[in-house]
C-alpha cells in the first residue's frame, strides 16, 4: 500500500522535481517530514495535490501546513453544489479558465494569508449561519523556500471534474 518511506530518502528526494501527494488524515515521522521539508525548501522540489490528499494529510504537523499553505476544517453539508470564481485572471495556472459549477464536497479551510488565491468559493448559511457569505480560497500557489506549492481543494475524486474542462484545466496547469 502507498506509504511515505520515500520522503526519508535523500537520495531519491535529491532527484525530485515535483511530488504530488494523495495522502488523508495519516500521521507521517519526524524523519519523513524532514525530507520532504528539505527536497522542497531547499532543493526546490515543487509540491501539488488537491483535496485532503495534501491539505488534510497531516494535522499534527505545524510546518508541513505552514508549507502547504492550509488545512482543511470542515466540508459543510457533505456534497454541495456549489461555484468555483477564478480571481485571477492573468496567472498561467488560470488564464483563460472560467467559473464552473461543482457538486461536491465545499472545503471550508484555515489558509495562510500569505498564499495567491487563484480562485474561491462562497459559502451559503444552510447548514452554519456564521459562514453565511464566507469567501473561501479553492485553489492557491506559494513558495515555500525555493519550492512551488499548488493546492487546490476540488477532485474527491475523478467523476466531480472528470465532465467539467475548466476544473480539470486548474488542476493539469496546478501541477505542471
Amino acid at each position: 500500500g502507498p506509504n511515505l518511506e520515500p520522503y526519508a530518502d535523500k537520495t531519491l528526494m535529491n532527484t525530485i522535481d515535483l511530488v504530488i501527494q494523495i495522502f488523508t488524515m495519516s500521521s507521517i515521522t519526524k524523519e519523513q517530514e524532514a525530507g520532504l521539508l528539505e527536497a522542497v525548501e531547499k532543493n526546490g522540489t515543487g509540491l501539488a495535490g488537491w483535496h485532503g490528499g495534501l491539505c488534510d494529510a497531516f494535522r499534527s504537523n505545524v510546518d508541513y501546513e505552514y508549507m502547504t499553505g492550509g488545512q482543511w476544517v470542515a466540508h459543510p453539508g457533505g456534497y454541495v453544489d456549489y461555484e468555483v470564481n477564478i480571481i485571477d485572471h492573468k496567472d498561467e495556472v488560470t488564464k483563460g479558465l472560467k467559473d464552473f459549477a461543482m457538486h461536491s464536497e465545499q472545503y471550508y479551510m484555515h489558509v495562510d494569508p500569505n498564499v495567491k488565491v487563484l480562485a474561491t468559493t462562497r459559502f451559503n448559511g444552510k447548514v452554519h449561519y456564521w459562514i453565511d457569505g464566507c469567501v473561501m480560497p479553492v485553489a492557491w500557489k506559494k513558495f515555500h523556500g525555493k519550492g512551488r506549492i499548488f493546492y487546490t481543494s476540488i477532485g474527491h475524486n475523478l467523476a466531480h471534474i472528470a465532465d467539467k474542462p475548466d476544473a480539470m484545466q486548474l488542476l493539469q496547469r496546478g501541477i505542471c
